[in-house]
């Protein structure tokens, strides 16, 4: 099973394998207070992407693309992630505000197809 959850969320024990994939350190946690087991920046959209998309320049759909043809380039390392998901519990963790609309969803939607 693969979640996605918030950094800034609760610790729960049923979050299972906790995986960072935010490029970037997320803002107002020490390391040494964030709770995760990997911190993934292999996954994450590139700058360029994660810019365009902050910046407006891309609607959801479009990063979404941008991002899914991204991820097709680290297909090895996403099957590892997706193994593990399939053995138990993975939560990916996310910075961004928008709980609907962020590269973790996206990235829970590929990994679940390579499955």
């Amino acid at each position: 099973m693969i979640h996605c959850k918030r950094v800034y969320d609760t610790v729960s024990k049923d979050d299972g394998y906790r995986v960072l994939v935010d490029r970037l350190w997320p803002r107002g946690i020490k390391k040494a207070d964030l709770h995760f087991d990997e911190w993934n920046k292999t996954l994450a959209p590139s700058t360029e992407l994660r810019k365009a998309f902050h910046g407006e320049l891309l609607d959801f759909a479009s990063f979404s693309e941008a991002y899914r043809q991204e991820l097709d380039a680290q297909k090895t390392a996403g099957e590892q992630l997706a193994a593990r998901g399939k053995k138990g519990t993975v939560t990916l963790l996310y910075a961004a505000k928008n709980g609907a609309q962020n590269h973790a969803i996206v990235l829970a939607e590929w990994l679940r197809s390579l499955t």
